[in-house]
This record gives C-alpha cells, structure tokens and sequence, in this order.
C-alpha cells in the first residue's frame, strides 16, 4: 500500500480539538481522499501516561488525522489501521514506533471506531 500526502495539513485548535483550516488531500495507492475544511480531530489518542506518550504522544500528526477521518467514514476498520501503517511510513515515523501504534489501534481502535457508528446513526 502506498500513502502520499499531497498538500500540508493546517490546522488550528479550537475547543481542545485540532480543526483543519483547509483541504488536506492525500492518495491511497493513487486514489485521491480529501479531507475537508473544519474536519476535527484530536491527533493520535495516545493516553497522558508519561510512558506512553513518551513513546508515541505528539508524532504522526497527519496519519492519525487520516485514520480519524477514515474511521469517520466507516471504511472497513482493518483497512483504515493499516492505511495508518503506511501513512506513518510516509510520514517518516520510525519502524518500531509504526509497530507500536498501529498495535494499539487495532487492539483499543475499537471505542473510538464505534463512536464515530454512533454519530452516523
């Protein structure tokens, strides 16, 4: 699979979220995905745990962004997580930091998956 961000992402925050100021497009294996204006998202929900965000706090920024729209969409959950992977690769996040999130993605993804069901219902 291959990931590329086509345009910077911009955004502001605004009420303890991240919102996008414009379009951030980028390409799955060449098939273009534009995320608008105002998209809100709160990065990687890595937990405030010292270890822990240590280890993945405030990195793949555009990544997580992507995954959070992706699961926005209600694409197929197993194929956002690793549209994630890949996007980390592209975004220059190292081997074993990829590893680790995209672990806690598809093992605690789940919640937040489901809370993105419940708004589109």
């Amino acid at each position: 699979m291959k990931v590329e961000f086509v345009t910077q992402l911009r955004v502001t925050k605004n009420n303890g979220k991240w919102v996008l100021l414009c379009p951030f497009v980028i390409k799955i294996d060449g098939s273009p995905w534009v995320i608008p204006t105002e998209f809100e998202t709160d990065f990687a929900s890595v937990p405030r745990v010292p270890f822990a965000y240590l280890l993945a706090g405030d990195t793949a920024h555009k990544s997580a962004v992507l995954h959070d729209f992706l699961y926005e969409q209600q694409v197929d959950r197993k194929w956002a997580d690793d549209v994630f992977y890949y996007a980390m690769k592209a975004e220059g996040v190292s081997q074993w930091r990829r590893d680790l999130m995209y672990r806690a993605v598809r093992l605690f993804g789940g919640e937040a998956y489901k809370k993105y069901t419940s708004k589109a219902n």
